[in-house]
């Protein structure tokens, strides 16, 4: 099984979420090329750019495909300030969102985690490298995390569409509502599950 990593929002924006979604490569490449098929999507698969329709059947398809996600969320307005006094970046949350998403599988996947693999568009190469080394220590011999171009792999693209549907709650977006629906039986039998985040260490 393969993890892939994505973000949604940012401090700015209300909310950050950061989605890890377990699937195989092969069943990730068959669900994006089936949404492709039906909804003639061209270009970057993109939680922020589909429909709420569009939205609907590609988590029904992750869904019914055993998909499972742990998302790690924070509310800008819940966060807790560091003991130090000092001002929470975007990269901190992000880090500790990654941590908390990826860290909640591990004692979950026995050993089955081969590879965990995170968008690398978001932030400097370097900068990026330096949280993929982070999470490669925490995996120590359970897999290997690596940074993918999401561009090129339909997993980080369904991370994609996961964590920014969880954004759109966690900012109370005006399509929240409509998400919240959508999302309701995954997250009632647990295939989405998702960890408040309200202190960076």
């Amino acid at each position: 099984m393969t993890i892939y990593c994505d973000e949604s929002g940012g401090l700015n924006a209300g909310a950050m979420t950061f989605a890890a979604v377990m699937l195989t490569p092969e069943t990730a490449a068959s669900i994006h090329a089936r949404f492709r098929a039906v909804t003639g999507l061209r270009g970057e698969l993109k939680g922020s750019r589909i429909s709420l329709t569009e939205r609907a059947y590609l988590l029904e398809l992750f869904d019914r495909a055993g998909g499972r996600a742990w998302v790690a969320s924070a509310e800008t307005a819940k966060l807790m300030p560091p003991a130090d006094g000092s001002t929470i970046t975007d990269l901190e949350l992000y880090a500790a969102l990654l941590d908390s998403a990826v860290g909640h599988w591990l004692p979950e996947t026995g050993g089955v985690c081969s590879d965990v693999v995170i968008d690398d568009g978001r932030y400097d190469p370097v900068i990026l490298a330096r949280v993929r080394d982070a999470i490669q220590a925490g995996l120590a011999g359970w897999g290997t995390a690596s940074l993918a171009d999401s561009r090129r792999s339909e997993g980080v693209q369904i991370a994609d569409v996961v964590a920014n549907s969880l954004y759109n709650i966690a900012a109370h977006s005006p399509r929240a509502r409509r998400i919240g629906i959508i999302l309701e039986p995954m997250l009632a039998s647990r295939a989405i599950r998702v960890a408040e985040l309200t202190r960076v260490a």
